[in-house]
């Protein structure tokens, strides 16, 4: 089978995509791509009448070679069954003037969800594809969401253990509370002293570490990735691009190649990159919003072409967002540079060495094309949930809220009229006592209580999966410092 992922620091490092999905990383530290994504093209108007299966189905088949057409179906029924609380997966629905992707109907109430639905399945079709007999460990940081719901969507997967890193102090009292509850015979929790870009840094180091190989492969163990680094991650989140877009059609909001606008809370650039490959594949997008909160290393760079990661790093009632290294930039940086593995590796060398890394100008004006960048601050956070609930009666996260404000700050500077649609990341409810705060004021109460209280006053129901989470028993208490998560690693598999 075609070997059609590469590395983006070496064109000479290539696998086909089962062993991209099973790997998660280059040895190298690259990220794997397709040199030669934008021959694919995929007919939106061929899509229309399909359901989310259906679009899942021809997307993945697309983008994973190997895999044949009964395993990606196999894969696609497994995922979308009834572990989503809407028929549709990612339901859209208009808010005011704009259309609102509601991403968090999965099993832990975050668009990470979607695609952590499937990875398990595409892991375990690749042992099969591939004749793995090892354990593969998944390895992962998480800024909140992604730890729940790789967790959630590995917990019991027949030979897989998966290991969750996250900032002690760097997420909501819910997402922590969903994380040390989580049950599971292969599921492993630490806390980290320091913040996410720490705890990242380290799985990535922990990758390429050729002694923690060794002891895997001693004890027939070998390391993947849940995070958006792992191409597996990201391809299934370019399916609620399409999805969305399809759902405007045939519902009259949107005419035949109408070009739309999508704006995305934005992080570790994972979920707006699947828009920019959504973009090359075919979909009619006219501009992807990069919205950022006070850790707006991004705005930064979508603005002068300089990557600073040299700054102060905040906590915000965004926390998801509160990254200073976005690692999935580096693919995006090998598509504007038209495929130029040398130049991304000398870029994300600098970063290593010197924390920052400027790009040439072609390459800022190639972003510029496509990409807006905003900003929101915390205060202006707490006035758009208050405003989109009293406005228009529909609650949003402080990470939506972001998105909604850039949006509005992307109309003001730009007078673009196209319709636009926005990536609503979480429930409300997992930050409750953020979005309690903006409508009704101070309060002196716990999120877990809030939690009860928001839905009470505004009429909004609890996901399921957060009801009574307080009440559940914390399964894991280990903390360590990022000089210590190698050990924690060989501690928790008992290796």
């Amino acid at each position: 089978m075609k070997k059609i992922y590469e590395s983006t620091r070496d064109c000479n490092v290539n696998v086909t995509a089962s062993e991209a999905v099973l790997n998660g990383i280059s040895p190298d530290g690259g990220l794997y791509v397709m040199r030669d994504l934008d021959i694919i093209n995929i007919d939106v108007n061929e899509l229309v009448g399909k359901n989310y299966h259906e679009i899942a189905y021809k997307i993945l088949k697309e983008m994973l070679n190997d895999f044949s057409d009964k395993e990606i179906g196999y894969c696609v029924s497994k995922a979308y069954n009834n572990k989503f609380s809407s028929k549709n997966i990612t339901p859209i629905v208009k808010v005011g003037d704009k259309y609102i992707l509601e991403l968090f109907h999965g099993k832990t109430s975050a668009f990470k969800d979607v695609a952590l639905s499937i990875l398990p399945y595409l892991i375990t079709t690749s042992f099969g594809i591939n004749k793995i007999k090892e354990e593969v460990v998944i390895l992962t940081a998480t800024s909140g969401d992604t730890g729940k719901a790789a967790l959630e969507g590995f917990k019991n997967v027949k030979g897989t253990k998966i290991i969750v890193f996250y900032p002690d102090e760097g997420v909501s009292q819910v997402q922590k509370a969903q994380m040390l509850t989580q049950e599971g015979n292969n599921t492993f929790v630490s806390a980290i002293e320091g913040n996410f870009d720490d705890a990242q840094t380290g799985v990535k180091n922990i990758f390429t570490d050729n002694n923690m190989k060794k002891i895997l492969a001693d004890n027939q163990k070998r390391f993947s990735s849940a995070n958006s680094i792992n191409i597996g991650r990201l391809i299934p989140q370019i399916v609620y691009y399409f999805y969305s877009y399809i759902q405007l059609l045939e519902t009259g909001e949107i005419q035949k190649d109408e070009k739309v606008n999508f704006v995305v809370p934005t992080g570790n650039f994972g979920n707006i990159l699947a828009g920019y490959y959504a973009k090359l594949l075919g979909l009619p997008i006219n501009k992807l919003i990069c919205a950022s909160n006070k850790n707006n290393v991004l705005y930064d760079f979508i603005k002068t072409g300089v990557y600073d990661a040299n700054r102060e790093f905040y906590k915000t009632i965004s926390p998801s967002m509160d990254i200073l290294v976005s690692s999935n930039l580096e693919r995006l940086l090998y598509y504007m540079s038209d495929n130029n593995n040398e130049m991304v590796k000398d870029l994300m060398m600098n970063l290593v060495q010197k924390g920052k890394y400027e790009v040439e100008n072609s390459i800022k004006q190639k972003i510029e094309e496509i990409f807006f960048a905003g900003y929101a601050k915390e205060s202006e956070i707490t006035k758009t949930i208050r405003e989109v609930y009293e406005k228009d009666n529909y609650l949003i996260d402080t990470h939506t809220a972001v998105a909604c404000k850039v949006l509005e700050d992307y109309k003001d500077e730009t007078g673009d009229k196209t319709k636009n649609i926005v990536l609503s990341t979480a429930s409300p409810f997992k930050f409750a006592g953020s979005v309690y705060k903006a409508i009704f004021g101070k309060h002196d109460k716990n999120e877990f209580n809030l939690m009860y209280e928001l839905s009470e006053k505004t009429g909004f129901g609890i996901p399921d999966n957060l009801m009574g989470i307080e009440k559940k028993p914390i399964l894991h208490e280990s903390l360590c410092k990022t000089s210590e998560m190698k050990d924690t690693i060989i501690k928790l598999l008992n290796i």
